[in-house]
């Protein structure tokens, strides 16, 4: 049995590798939620406010500072816009929550793995320093602040 080895991560990069461990908390929280029968609308109303706070400014992030320093047609870059892409509407869907709702949980979930283990990989082979310092510089530091007003999870 090959034993995996922890990823190397950039400095520069770090803080995108946070954002990606508070939405996998996100993806764990929904199943927890959907486990425990919670009213699907009450976790809607969680995964919406983090949508709007953490994950839209986090994917313009990378869209504008971290994609660019591959090819636009690299297929890794193509498939990441497209994961985005794809997450935006069913944030977006009103309908079927549920159904949405276990959609958006196994989508964003293999969408930072995907991001963590392949994409930030070959970023970080071939970004300059002054690429990922200006990633670095444009991430905002500021802690990460959980909404309490309904902690469905717990």
């Amino acid at each position: 049995m090959e034993e995996k080895k922890p990823l190397k991560r950039a400095k520069d990069l770090q803080l995108l590798s946070h954002d990606h461990y508070h939405g996998l908390k996100l993806c764990w929280k929904i199943k927890t939620g959907l486990s425990k029968k919670i009213a699907p609308e009450r976790i809607k109303t969680y995964a919406d406010w983090f949508y709007k706070n953490h994950l839209i400014p986090h994917f313009e992030l990378e869209e504008k500072l971290l994609f660019p320093i591959l090819d636009p047609e690299n297929e890794l870059i193509k498939r990441a816009i497209a994961e985005h892409r794809s997450l935006e509407r069913l944030f977006k869907a009103s309908s079927d929550l549920e159904k949405n709702l276990l959609l958006i949980e196994s989508g964003l979930n293999a969408h930072i793995r995907f991001e963590e283990r392949e994409l930030f990989t070959e970023i970080q082979k071939v970004a300059s320093a002054d690429q990922l310092s200006k990633i670095n510089a444009a991430h905002s530091e500021e802690v990460f602040v959980e909404n309490e007003n309904d902690v469905f999870w717990s």
